[in-house]
């Protein structure tokens, strides 16, 4: 089940609001903990199991070492860490190993592929975040296995985030209210996730999903840029809106998450626009693995081997393959030369060419992460960059831009806060006719929304994958 679905506008989320405002605060979180159960099952029935497991196995651990001292604390910790990694490592990345193994050796080690709980990754940075803050001593072991329970499963950011830090949830857990403003905030935050995911995401992704499906001795120069741009955003819209529906939803229910995005397409440096791109994941990586590791505070043979190892990892916690592993390793030499080389001199560049420097990098990274393996990624990148074997422009390429203008530019504007900006200063003007117009926008992305799930097919989520 995903947000931007028929079933879950009209039957799941109705019945779960309702059920939660008329029971009693006492048993709102085991409400939700079922209701999240539930979700997680209806697209994973058997992997519940292993969700009802993890709940349990780390409760009780959490426990244990929150109860010791000294080397038995130490050894509960590496027991808890090395359960979570390796239903991680089993689940995601097993298959991935034997078949590297074979193609190096060149042997034929048989293994069977295994379907990947949906989340998986999501929900064990959650889940290590709580155990290493416990170990650390910067919080206490939860007592209330339902509260616990919520924290792992809870359905607005269980399968795609934000990875939600249990030292940043802990209080609303126990406690939390919600009043008017802050569900309608909630349902107007929903509502623009729904708009990003559904009428932008999903029609810019089927113009590259028609255009990688042609294949690369097809392609003209203009074609391939207009297919690994499409992807571009709709990368964004998809994974951003799911963000915003899923912070929506969590304020539905009284929590805050978070944010994950920031306009990352407006970053003037590869270094900002990961501080603008999946924050959370960012800053988990920072807070238990690269500040750990000595950070920048270090000389700079070691600050290289320092990023390697997050963005190698980075890389491996999107996905099995070497494309994933190339592309966290891109990234890692591209931060390393620009915090130790050139960021000065980027900085001493005019805002346009700085811009220009990074979406250029950044659309690179894109088809790595997009390509099905590493052949079709390099032969994708040499027709971008003007292959003689190619076409510079051929009808498809008129044909595509042609009839995805408007779109392209719709996308193009709402990736910048030019949009919030102007209703933050119409909202100054005290204007009687501000908060209508809002509304009435709402309401036509919501229905445009429904529409348009009520008559596609397509409506793909890329970090299901995750």
């Amino acid at each position: 089940m995903v947000f931007s679905s028929i079933l879950f506008l009209f039957t799941f989320l109705p019945l779960v609001l309702v059920f939660y405002y008329v029971s009693p605060k006492t048993l709102r979180n085991a409400l939700l903990l079922l209701a999240s159960l539930f979700f997680y099952a209806w697209g994973e029935p058997v992997y519940v199991f292993l969700m009802l497991f993890t709940i349990l196995f780390d409760y009780f651990m959490g426990l244990f070492m929150d109860a010791q001292r000294g080397r038995k604390r130490k050894i509960i910790f590496i027991v808890t860490l090395i359960v979570n990694l390796g239903f991680l490592f089993f689940f995601k990345y097993y298959g991935f190993l034997i078949e590297t193994i074979n193609q190096i050796f060149s042997i034929a080690i048989p293994y069977e592929t295994l379907a990947l709980p949906i989340g998986i990754s999501f929900y064990t940075f959650q889940i290590l975040s709580y155990v290493i803050d416990l170990y650390l001593k910067k919080v206490q072991s939860q007592k209330n296995i339902i509260s616990f329970g919520l924290y792992v499963t809870m359905f607005p950011q269980l399968i795609a985030g934000p990875i939600v830090r249990y030292s940043d949830i802990n209080a609303q857990l126990s406690s939390r209210t919600v009043d008017q403003e802050k569900f309608g905030l909630g349902v107007e935050r929903f509502i623009q996730g729904l708009g990003k995911k559904v009428l932008l995401a999903n029609n810019i992704g089927y113009v590259w999903t028609m255009i990688q499906g042609m294949g690369t001795s097809e392609l003209s120069v203009l074609t391939a840029w207009i297919g690994i741009i499409a992807f571009t955003f709709q990368i964004y819209f998809d994974f951003s809106g799911y963000s915003d529906m899923a912070i929506g939803l969590g304020k539905m229910f009284g929590f805050d998450f978070m944010e994950n995005f920031n306009y990352p397409y407006i970053s003037k440096s590869v270094s900002e626009f990961w501080r603008r791109w999946h924050i959370s994941l960012g800053t988990w990586f920072k807070e238990y693995l690269y500040i750990p590791l000595g950070g920048n505070r270090v000389p700079i043979p070691r600050l290289f081997i320092n990023l390697c190892i997050v963005w190698l990892l980075t890389g491996l916690w999107h996905g099995a393959s070497w494309n994933f592993v190339i592309w966290g390793g891109y990234y890692g030499l591209i931060l390393f030369f620009e915090k130790v080389f050139f960021q000065k001199y980027l900085e001493m560049a005019p805002n346009f060419l700085q811009h220009i420097y990074t979406m250029i990098l950044v659309i690179i990274g894109w088809v790595f992460f997009a390509s099905p393996d590493m052949s079709y990624a390099l032969d994708y990148i040499r027709i971008l960059f003007f292959s003689a074997q190619h076409t510079l422009v051929d009808s498809t390429a008129i044909y595509y831009l042609g009839t995805n203008a408007l779109l392209f530019l719709l996308c193009i504007v709402c990736s910048t806060p030019i949009i919030k900006i102007t209703f933050k200063k119409l909202i100054h003007t005290e204007k009687s006719w501000i908060v209508p117009l809002a509304l009435s926008l709402n309401g036509i992305i919501i229905l445009l929304s429904i529409a348009y799930l009520v008559t596609e097919t397509y409506n793909p989520f890329l970090y299901f994958r995750f």
